[in-house]
């Protein structure tokens, strides 16, 4: 099989390693000088075939089997939007778009041209989340009543991602709900096995502003005096984990002298509270289910580490989650306090990849998927296209201080494409 590659920023050269390992990836489209050129020397990609816009390789005409999308969440909709007039099968990196009308336009030429679009929701492939999902439906805890969802974020990844980085402004990117959280509105419909009924949100950038920067501090941390007392100082961020994510997303040259020219010259050496970021820094949203349960979604930068906890509570007993300890409580409930706990600890199995195995589970998914004539994708963009629509409810549930009605916001997106 072959492929292309838009994008060769972090997820994208995830995507293509993996794909790789077996496939030919022939052709790769970045605008960064430097990232296309390392993209090339590693898929040994003839000079031809190397591309600064998707429109000097489109005019190509169809040149590969498939292309994997991972450019900023605002190209998303042109790219793949002539990608299927072309032919291409696609694996799109998450949001599909920002705008849920561009979502909604990309599933219907989809399902219009017969072509396979697989969206980057890797959470439904890891072990933890399928195992979680199989304890659901075997009902042995009864029917799920509400779920607690937390997203930590990390404090360093806020301000790496979100404050420095390219998804810090909903303008040039999306809100944080639908940038990094429509994977766990994903997850929260697919393990419920419902469509959302209404949704209501709350919400803010409270902490990484002007108002909060430590006395004394400089525009850029390479000439602030209060850098060594910051745990926000760049250096602290990025020098320590060269060769790793996040310094790997600041340069290609990972040696001192490259990660400190990045911190002079790129925002990624900006103080983080006087960036012109305005997504929020903490977020919950509170969802009702057509099926009646309910759940709460916690996102937060103010947390140490990565990772995702959740806890389900059912008709009979109660299942509790950590992602970044790959372990899952199933407790049945007592008759009384005094009773012992009828506890089943589980440990799913390892796998390797980023997203605990998920990026690989993904990649396996795609491949198979496009050479078989039978196309059952976890993560088709008739799936995915339900998170997005949470997510962007979400955001004007928080915006405008309402309850949304899912309904009627896709009756009313529905009337606007027909404008």
């Amino acid at each position: 099989m072959k492929l292309a590659l838009i994008g060769a920023g972090q997820r994208g050269m995830i995507y293509a390693r993996h794909a790789y390992q077996s496939e030919e990836i022939v052709a790769v489209v970045e605008p960064n000088d430097s990232r296309r050129k390392a993209a090339a020397d590693e898929f040994q990609i003839p000079l031809e075939k190397q591309f600064k816009s998707v429109d000097e390789f489109y005019r190509l005409g169809k040149i590969c089997d498939a292309v994997i999308v991972s450019s900023m969440d605002r190209d998303h909709y042109n790219q793949t939007m002539e990608a299927l007039d072309l032919g291409y099968d696609i694996l799109l990196e998450k949001p599909i778009s920002p705008s849920p009308e561009e979502s909604l336009r990309i599933q219907r030429k989809a399902n219009e041209t017969g072509r396979k679009v697989i969206v980057c929701h890797v959470l439904r492939y890891t072990h933890f989340f399928a195992e979680i999902k199989k304890i659901i439906d075997s009902h042995e805890l009864g029917k799920v009543i509400t779920i607690q969802h937390n997203e930590n974020v990390g404090n360093f990844h806020m301000a790496h991602s979100f404050v420095r980085g390219n998804w810090r402004r909903s303008d040039l990117a999306s809100p944080i709900i639908m940038q990094k959280s429509c994977h766990d509105m994903d997850i929260l419909a697919w393990l419920v096995d419902s469509q959302a009924k209404r949704i209501s949100s709350y919400g803010n950038l409270t902490y990484f502003k002007e108002e909060n920067a430590p006395a004394g501090s400089a525009e850029r941390c390479l000439d602030c005096k209060a850098a060594e007392d910051c745990r926000f100082d760049a250096r602290k961020a990025y020098m320590p984990v060269r060769g790793q994510w996040p310094a790997t997303a600041i340069s290609v040259d990972q040696s001192e002298a490259g990660l400190m020219k990045a911190l002079e010259t790129s925002p990624y050496g900006r103080c983080v509270y006087r960036m012109d970021n305005d997504v929020c820094d903490h977020q919950v949203t509170i969802i009702e289910f057509k099926n009646g349960v309910t759940a709460t979604f916690n996102l937060s930068g103010f947390t140490n580490k990565m990772y995702r906890t959740l806890k389900i509570m059912c008709e009979h007993g109660e299942i509790r989650g950590d992602d970044s300890l790959n372990v899952i409580e199933v407790t049945r409930f007592n008759s009384n306090m005094a009773e012992a706990s009828q506890q089943t600890v589980i440990r799913p199995a390892a796998m390797s990849g980023g997203h605990n195995g998920g990026d690989t589970g993904l990649m396996i998914d795609f491949l198979d998927n496009v050479e078989n004539a039978d196309f059952s994708s976890r993560s088709s963009i008739d799936m995915s296209v339900e998170s997005h629509i949470m997510a962007y409810a979400a955001e004007e549930a928080r915006m405008t201080g309402t309850v949304i009605d899912l309904d009627q916001l896709k009756e009313r997106l529905q009337q606007s494409m027909l404008v």
